[in-house]
This record gives structure tokens, C-alpha cells and sequence, in this order.
């Protein structure tokens, strides 16, 4: 997690961290076979999961943090992809949508 100061905020946020857990569940059924060496053969049912646990950078107006040069480029970074998000979102909402702009950003790429 990278943090800077802002007039806004001495700990700023200044990148999004994502942590994602995989769960697999596995369930084999033995199958007793007729087969002439006597081997079993087994019937397999696998469930997975995933959850993913985002923490966002905030949103900051640009003209309050008085950001310059490195911590103004961040911003702008950081308000393109939650802008990028926020289409996401409204894209899957809305229904009516046939394309759902994931490709947009790092961010919605890897969720």
C-alpha cells in the first residue's frame, strides 16, 4: 500500500489493494467398478469460490490537495480507474447494456 500527503489528507491512499481468496471444495464419490483389476473408479464434484477484498485509493478533487507533478498524475490514475469502476457498475445494473466495459482499467480488468 503506497500513502502520501495531501492538504487534504497527510496518509492519503495512493494505490488500491486487492487481496482475493480461493476456495476449492472437492467431493469424491468411490464407484466400486467391475473392471478386472479391481480398482474403484471415483465420481468427482469440485466447488469454487472466490472472494475479493478491495481497498479503493479515495477520490480527492485536485484544485483542494493542491497535488503537483508525481501526486497529481496519481490522482488523475486514481480517478480514472474509479471512474472506470463506477461504469462497471452501472453497466451490470443497468440491464439494458450489451457491453460491460471491463477492459477499461487494471482495476476492473483484475476483478
Amino acid at each position: 500500500r503506497s500513502v502520501g500527503a495531501t492538504l487534504m489528507n497527510a496518509g492519503s491512499s495512493r494505490s488500491h489493494s486487492i487481496f482475493s481468496i480461493v476456495i476449492e471444495c472437492s467431493v469424491v464419490k468411490d464407484v466400486t467398478s467391475s473392471s478386472s483389476d479391481g480398482v474403484g473408479r471415483g465420481n468427482a464434484h469440485i466447488r469454487v469460490g472466490k472472494l475479493n477484498l478491495v481497498d479503493l485509493a479515495g477520490s480527492e478533487r485536485q484544485s483542494k490537495t493542491g497535488a503537483t507533478g508525481e501526486r497529481l498524475k496519481e490522482a488523475t490514475k486514481i480517478n480514472l480507474s474509479l471512474s472506470a469502476l463506477g461504469n462497471v457498475i452501472s453497466a451490470l445494473v443497468d440491464g439494458k447494456t450489451q457491453h460491460i466495459p471491463y477492459r477499461d482499467s487494471k482495476l476492473t480488468r483484475i476483478l
